[in-house]
């Protein structure tokens, strides 16, 4: 693979149980000019994590002691702007589902290809250079009884108060950057997975479903994030 260009030096936590994986893994983020540290179980991930600052952290559910879920959850509470990229061989709904709600950016299904391992993890870093090129918007945005800020990752729907991913953040704000037209699935892949070709994914949906469990009144009946059936989805401003 070439060696990375644009991150050279990003620091990478790399939480995975399984060796001959982990090796491999290893390896391919290596050449690809990132600083890999990796961990063995969930005990040894949270010891990493307290001692260096990661630019981005590669995690695995299944894992000895703690569980990625709970490591997830104890590492939002101290860094909620920390790309995390969860790996998973469980293929239900829910457990996606349940990977977002712990705070994870994006998952990858075992098996999968190391090509989009890298691609994946190129798109996360690239989320600060991302802000910058999309059109402006405030980083403090108001709409109807909501706000979100998105230098903190912190929201608010009346009264209550949210935490967002930073994946949910660039959702959130390239929808609101291109508000009262249609953004279609593929166009979200690209612009802010980073993704081309034919990929298809459930991902998005997925992050759509929390934006409006944390922004809308009825997320059922939504009136700002809703869906144009057969095309994709819009911000409505009105």
């Amino acid at each position: 693979m070439a060696v990375n260009e644009g991150y050279p030096g990003s620091m990478i936590l790399l939480v995975e149980d399984e060796e001959s994986l982990a090796v491999g893994l290893e390896f391919n983020l290596r050449e690809e000019g990132f600083v890999v540290v990796r961990a063995q179980d969930g005990r040894q991930a949270l010891a990493e994590f307290s001692k260096l600052a990661f630019d981005l952290v590669i995690l695995d559910i299944m894992l000895p002691y703690i569980d990625g879920f709970e490591v997830a959850r104890r590492m939002r509470q101290t860094a909620p702007q920390l790309p995390i990229l969860m790996l998973t061989a469980r293929k239900t709904a829910q457990d996606r589902i349940e990977g977002l709600k712990t705070g994870a950016d994006d998952y990858l299904t075992k098996p999968f290809h190391i090509e989009e391992l890298i691609l994946r993890v190129k798109g996360m870093l690239r989320r600060k250079e991302w802000y910058r090129e999309e059109p402006e918007v405030a980083p403090l945005y108001h709409f109807g009884s909501n706000e979100v800020n998105f230098a903190t990752l912190r929201g608010r729907r009346g009264a209550s108060m949210v935490q967002i991913t930073p994946r949910e953040a660039m959702v959130l704000h390239y929808l609101i950057a291109h508000r009262d037209r249609v953004v279609t699935r593929k166009e979200l892949l690209e612009k802010v997975w980073q993704m081309h070709g034919g990929m298809e994914t459930r991902t998005i949906d997925n992050f759509i479903m929390r934006l409006r469990k944390h922004f809308e009144e009825d997320p059922a009946h939504p009136c700002y994030i809703i869906s144009i059936r057969g095309a994709g989805y819009m911000f409505k401003t009105s």
